[in-house]
């Protein structure tokens, strides 16, 4: 007969193996192995290979787990949202790019960081927008720069300088060559390729501009706002009228600055952050409903009359040619000069090749010693390919305006 401690173990191994081990794990222990309740008074505590097993159960569905979250989480994060989805559709709108490429959640944030590293002491920032087409090695961006460099007086104006990227490759291309960069990428719209004078897209550039900076007002930044296409000879602040809201410089300029029959260029202007400026900007934007497929400039020559101006109480003053030139009429003497523009110029290449002439009449001025500066010894060579009759070529959108405006680009 069979001892009473055999009866027992026999006993022990009809029981079946604990449920709560074999349903929460597929790596328990198969039948065959005996399980032992720890809790029962004189049993001995599990065997280590069976705490492995356990644990390994463990470690797998928490690896699993985490796997699947990570996984919602990153498709998630490359999901495009539509603007009703957000909590800001305006901000949306105007910075759809951080949806998936900013390194701040909140895009207002964001720009205010940027503007306030590139920030004056008086809140004051300077402004450009870039796009692919412009933003290649040896391109426009790399002349702009290169005059804040062999400018009088400029090179500490690059500090408080913002590129506005309008695509993905200016933005990487600014962060290689500065260090105030935002990017702000329009939904819909390729701005890589070049933007042709009047040509869709060139519109929806120009009026992309004009919204932005009217956020960046908002935020309280007086800025200068030029055209990558604009060299910088000289620092423009003591030009610029102490009393004036508004600021624009000019293709044709009459000699009063107070003239609203000026003809003026949207690509160089400084604004005063304040309510009557905001206010402009607003009307500005919102009146290319009133007046579709013009631009920018355009729109403002029409607007510039409207009583809603003067009941705003907005001071616009326009900018003598004399010292923020351009193409359209160059700033006659070097010893003033400020900056000069590359307007009245169609074409990538035609406008490479004078903006290089350019800076060659400036280091050619620069070099001289004082007294044949003073003597105006040296001219621009400038225009050269560029020229208006390069523009009449291009069908403007009305013909009322065609002679007097076509040359903006």
């Amino acid at each position: 007969m069979a001892s009473p401690r055999l009866l027992a173990r026999f006993h022990r191994r009809r029981y079946p193996p604990s449920t709560a081990v074999s349903a929460c794990c597929p790596f328990a222990p198969p039948p065959s192995l005996p399980l032992r309740d720890c809790s029962s008074a004189g049993m001995s505590p599990p065997k280590p290979s069976t705490l492995i097993r356990r644990a390994a159960c463990l470690f797998t569905l928490l690896t699993l787990s985490l796997l699947i979250l990570y996984t919602a989480t990153d498709s998630i994060r490359f999901l495009h949202l539509p603007s009703a989805s957000l909590s800001s559709s305006t901000l949306v709108r105007i910075f759809p790019s951080y949806l998936n490429n900013s390194p701040s959640p909140n895009p207002m944030q964001h720009l205010k960081e940027v503007l306030g590293n590139a920030s004056m002491g008086n809140n004051t920032v300077i402004l450009t927008t870039l796009n692919d087409a412009w933003a290649s090695t040896n391109s426009v961006v790399d002349l702009f720069l290169k005059s804040f460099m062999l400018g009088d007086g400029t090179h500490w104006l690059l500090d408080h300088l913002v590129i506005i990227a309008l695509d993905e490759k200016a933005y990487n291309r600014c962060q290689a060559v500065h260090k105030h960069c935002f990017s702000l990428v329009t939904e819909d719209v390729d701005f890589q390729e070049e933007a042709y004078f009047m040509t869709p897209n060139y519109l929806k550039m120009m009026w992309r501009r004009i919204d932005f900076l009217r956020s960046v007002l908002e935020l309280g930044y007086d800025f200068v706002f030029t055209d990558t296409d604009i060299m910088w000879f000289r620092d423009p602040f003591p030009q610029f009228f102490p009393d004036a809201d508004f600021q624009i410089a000019c293709d044709h300029f009459f000699g009063d600055p107070d003239d609203l029959n000026n003809m003026p260029n949207g690509g160089f202007n400084y604004v005063k952050s304040n309510n009557r400026s905001i206010a402009f900007y607003k009307f500005w934007y919102a009146s290319h409903e009133t007046y579709p497929g013009y631009h920018d400039q355009d729109v403002f020559n029409k607007i510039k009359f409207d009583p809603l101006i003067s009941d705003i109480g907005l001071k616009i003053r326009f900018l003598d040619t004399a010292y923020f030139g351009g193409l359209c009429e160059p700033s006659k003497d070097l010893n003033l000069v400020c900056t000069m523009h590359a307007n009245c110029c169609y074409g990538m290449d035609s406008k490479l090749h004078d903006l290089k002439i350019m800076l060659q009449d400036w280091r050619a001025f620069t070099s001289l010693p004082p007294d044949l500066k003073n003597e105006s010894v040296i001219s621009w060579r400038v225009p050269q390919n560029c020229s208006l009759h390069s523009l009449h070529h291009f069908d403007s959108p009305s013909p009322e305006i065609n002679v007097e405006q076509e040359e903006e680009n």
